[in-house]
């Protein structure tokens, strides 16, 4: 920020958009990021100009508005005033995470990829790292297993210790999200482990209730339905307990609950939460609907529902072509035809 050239309305509205972050009123410091953008535009200010936009658009994705969050990152994109190599990657990422979480999962790979291949031969970088991670998650969502593993082993080669011991908590988990995905189970939960024990409760509780609520989805979804999966459950309901939770992730931890209700012999109990979760349409991202839905008609399989159980599956599978993962989706028609 330009101390010579801003105006006292830029910095009240910068301060109040970086308030409403901090009280987690993530739409409302949208609103003030954008405020503050406008007037620097508006005094020639196109570092400051930049510097809000990006904060808006952090904003929105962390409000969890995926397509507002990609339509102002776009604005950044080129930018001459913040073109560099690091500026743009940073840019690109945001990106990626927006449209993973707006379920364009092409999309959020190119920016991904474009994102690393900014920031190549900068290992032990944070943005390089990020960059990785943001490839590593669209690639493993999108169905594309084989690549994603392939970007963690080259990710977990160039990595070292020294770096922050969040960002290295981040890389440890996304290279576990790829060995579960890629059915390498023993990995994932070696890197799992590794990730639990580098992230710290006291210094970021959130981010630890995000870990254990993924870790949780990841060892369910192997088929580990074991005292340490239940555990992570527990972590993340009480974590958010704490800190409070969008409506986004008390229904993903619902999703968690229902995967482990359905895995511990209780298929009436699964779909008593899965019904829920599957008409929430709008809320959650459609390959995390897919999900919902394709537990539920296995579930209600296995109640004998088999009417119900064809309707469910087919809407999972329409949510995984919606989401861009085609082979999600057949594995959800396979289940029609599959004995309970």
């Amino acid at each position: 920020m330009q101390q010579n050239s801003v105006s006292p309305s830029y910095v009240a509205a910068e301060l109040q958009a970086r308030d409403h972050w901090a009280n987690h009123g993530f739409s409302e410091a949208a609103v003030s990021a954008r405020r503050a953008a406008d007037i620097a535009r508006d005094a020639q200010d196109p570092v400051s100009w930049w510097d809000m936009t990006f904060f808006q658009a952090e904003s929105h994705l962390a409000a969890g508005q995926f397509e507002e969050c990609a339509q102002v990152a776009a604005e950044l994109v080129g930018q001459p005033r913040r073109a560099g190599a690091r500026s743009q990657a940073r840019v690109r990422i945001l990106l990626s995470k927006a449209w993973q979480g707006a379920g364009v999962l092409e999309k959020a790979v190119d920016d991904a990829r474009a994102a690393a291949e900014l920031m190549a031969g900068e290992a032990d970088d944070e943005v390089a790292v990020t960059a990785s991670l943001a490839l590593i998650a669209a690639l493993g969502e999108s169905g594309r297993l084989d690549e994603a593993w392939a970007e963690s082993l080259r990710l977990a080669d160039s990595i070292s210790p020294e770096i922050d011991d969040q960002l290295l908590g981040n890389a440890y988990w996304a290279i576990g999200n790829a060995a579960f995905l890629s059915n390498r189970v023993e990995d994932g939960l070696h890197f799992h482990d590794l990730a639990a024990g580098t992230f710290s409760p006291a210094r970021n509780l959130e981010v630890w209730a995000r870990f254990n609520n993924a870790s949780a989805a990841m060892r369910l979804a192997a088929g580990v339905a074991d005292a340490a999966t239940l555990r992570c459950i527990e972590r993340a309901e009480l974590a958010t307990d704490v800190i409070g939770g969008s409506e986004e992730n008390t229904l993903l931890q619902m999703l968690n609950r229902g995967h482990w209700n359905f895995l511990a012999g209780d298929p009436a109990a699964a779909v008593e939460v899965l019904s829920e979760i599957s008409e929430r349409v709008g809320v959650l991202p459609p390959q995390a609907l897919g999900e919902a839905c394709l537990l539920l008609g296995r579930a209600q399989k296995a109640l004998g529902d088999e009417s119900a159980a064809e309707r469910t599956l087919v809407r999972a599978a329409g949510h995984f072509e919606d989401a861009g993962a085609q082979q999600r989706a057949d594995q959800a028609r396979e289940y029609i035809s599959a004995e309970a």
